[in-house]
């Protein structure tokens, strides 16, 4: 099925950071940086220690493909009725070792039935995006063949403060092993977090990225859970977007040893409304 991609060109990076950055950005996106070929360095795929979904999400999506010659997928979350918001590695065929079904299913509470299936019509990633360690600019629209019934979630005005509750979701592997050995759950997980600070990612975050860190020990996204949503309660207690699962916030091997990096979706709010409103 045709869709179209802009994307930039990578520069030449030396071989073992390359190969750490591949580990890291393949995770499967519902993981943290789509699938890797080796352990990923706690990057964020699925969510390691979460718990099965407590309630209807029916504005988030997961995204089918093969990652390494694992089938597993990405996260996704529906923002408009013919559009969800993804991570950009996650949809990286040139760079990554990524071949995606060319469907996206929204709105079920279970990784491979139920919900709503549309084709994949287009796909758009940010004109910044760089796979890199953390990845730049980690986002990518895709337009669906056509509308769907379930409501979208608003993308919040901007994320709230460090020691905000929120809230992370998706269906990545539920062990903190490699690719290879990941056990992804037929229900949706969710994990309660918050936003961090600056310091408690080692500097990695900033104006882009949320430092994201789990209010219990030992738990975070994983592979399979790139491109899933952060969440965080509005003032009517609505959820409202402010993330999408990007990478690692420690820099060390395994999910769940610290917090995640979330790209700040709110502060992309004129490029994605843009987007869609010139590709509708």
């Amino acid at each position: 099925m045709p869709h179209s991609s802009s994307r930039p060109t990578l520069d030449a990076r030396p071989e073992r950071p390359r190969r750490r950055l591949l580990a890291k950005s393949l995770a499967a996106v519902g993981a943290a940086v789509v699938l890797g070929a080796t352990a990923m360095a706690g990057s964020a795929g699925a969510i390691i220690n979460g718990q099965d979904s407590t309630q209807p999400y029916p504005f988030m999506a997961s995204i089918p493909e093969v990652a390494a010659g694992v089938d597993a997928q990405c996260g996704a979350t529906l923002i408009d009725r013919q559009w969800v918001l993804t991570a950009a590695h996650c949809v990286d065929t040139a760079e990554l070792p990524i071949v995606l079904d060319g469907t996206v299913r929204i709105g079920s509470p279970n990784r491979t039935t139920g919900g709503t299936v549309r084709k994949i019509d287009k796909i758009v990633m940010h004109p910044g995006y760089k796979l890199d360690d953390p990845n730049q600019n980690d986002l990518a629209l895709i337009r669906l063949d056509r509308p769907v019934a379930q409501k979208p979630v608003k993308i919040a005005k901007k994320a709230g403060p460090v020691g905000t509750p929120t809230r992370i979701l998706g269906f990545g592997t539920t062990v903190d092993k490699d690719i290879e050995h990941a056990v992804f759950p037929d229900r949706l997980q969710q994990l309660d977090t918050r936003r961090g600070s600056e310091a408690e990612c080692f500097d990695r975050a900033g104006a882009t990225r949320l430092c994201t860190v789990s209010q219990k020990p030992g738990a975070m996204a994983c592979f399979g859970d790139s491109g899933g949503p952060q969440l965080q309660r509005g003032r009517d207690g609505r959820w409202e977007l402010i993330g999408t699962t990007s990478g690692d916030g420690d820099g060390k091997e395994g999910c769940a040893t610290g917090p995640g990096l979330y790209t700040n979706v709110t502060v992309y709010s004129d490029w994605i409304h843009k987007t869609i409103r010139h590709n509708h």
